[in-house]
């Protein structure tokens, strides 16, 4: 059986090539922006009597996300009984800097109960096992916006009422029905984070404008109706029916950046989802400096031009040929 620490170095290795696949350039720009939203949002919370609780059950469900899409569970359950070991181990080091800076509050309760929640996803069953397809409910999307079919099914359909419920508890100030919008945003990153077959492409028989068209209409159609309650809850608050427009207007638009962020590095699945973190990450620091707002503008015009560009090869040649 191999030992715990040979797993823990296969995986240090793992993460190197993962980060070497990113490139210097990529992580320069995106690495300073996650760690100032992701620092000041886990500062904010850890200052806060009730919010700091929030800060392990967002950690577990991040951490539960990506265990859940492990292509190589079959494998580390038939090489090693004691895998699932290996994976709190691993997890609870990854919650380790979070923990951290909770102690560092003197919120040793929220501490403990990271460590704890992220050992216990380990225990979670990979997505494709959690259910039979013969016992699939059928979809309320269209089997062509298949981001929602796939996308609700491994997580949505039950983080959608969390966050309206969140959103209503704390419907007296606007912090509770935004940090719900962002939460559903995160949720809608991760089904829009994974490229389909290019099959999928190529058998839609579109230019690459009236395709990416058609996936921006049901992409944004499907997220304003699924957004509506959550806007409402903000327009009766305090923030009033003109805050709520203008967020809409903002949280629209940038889910419109992440579809074409998705095509636009079309198939490479690592440069797909660090341009879409890399996007999130400067929308969030926009009211912090106003050379953000400028990076954003600059970022529209070019996902629109790169994804059509890159989808004029697959939509125009009927093959794709990836680039480095």
């Amino acid at each position: 059986m191999i030992p715990l620490h040979a797993y823990l170095h296969l995986r240090r290795l793992l993460l190197w090539r993962l980060l070497r696949e990113i490139g210097w350039l990529r992580l320069a720009l995106l690495v300073p922006a996650l760690v100032s939203v992701l620092g000041r949002a886990l500062v904010l919370a850890a200052s806060h009597h009730y919010w700091v609780w929030a800060v392990p059950g967002f950690v577990a469900s991040t951490l539960a996300s990506a265990h859940r899409q492990r292509a190589d569970i079959r494998f580390l359950a038939t090489s090693a009984p004691a895998y699932r070991r290996w994976l709190a181990v691993e997890y609870g080091i990854w919650a380790l800097p979070v923990a951290g800076v909770l102690v560092g509050f003197g919120d040793w309760g929220a501490a403990v109960l990271t460590l704890v929640l992220a050992a216990a996803v380990a225990a979670l069953p990979p997505a494709r096992e959690s259910r039979s397809t013969r016992h699939r409910a059928r979809s309320l999307f269209r089997s062509e916006a298949f981001e929602w079919v796939s996308g609700l099914r491994a997580g949505g359909l039950w983080a959608w009422p969390v966050l309206l419920a969140v959103a209503w508890w704390q419907r007296s100030t606007p912090l509770g029905p935004v940090l719900a919008l962002v939460g559903w945003l995160l949720v809608l990153i991760s089904s829009y984070g994974t490229p389909e077959p290019i099959t999928m492409l190529v058998l839609a028989a579109r230019t690459p404008r009236q395709f990416l068209g058609r996936r921006l209409v049901l992409g944004l159609g499907y997220a304003a109706l699924t957004a509506a309650p959550l806007l409402w809850i903000l327009g009766v608050g305090p923030a009033g029916a003109g805050a709520a427009v203008g967020v809409a207007v903002v949280w629209l638009g940038l889910l419109g950046l992440l579809i074409l962020a998705k095509y636009a590095f079309y198939p490479n699945e690592t440069h797909i989802r660090t341009t879409q973190g890399l996007v999130v990450s400067v929308a969030l620091l926009m009211p912090m400096h106003p050379a953000y707002p400028v990076l954003l503008l600059v970022a529209v015009g070019g996902l629109i031009w790169q994804s059509q560009r890159r989808l004029r090869r697959v939509l125009g040649d009927g093959k794709l040929k990836v680039e480095s």
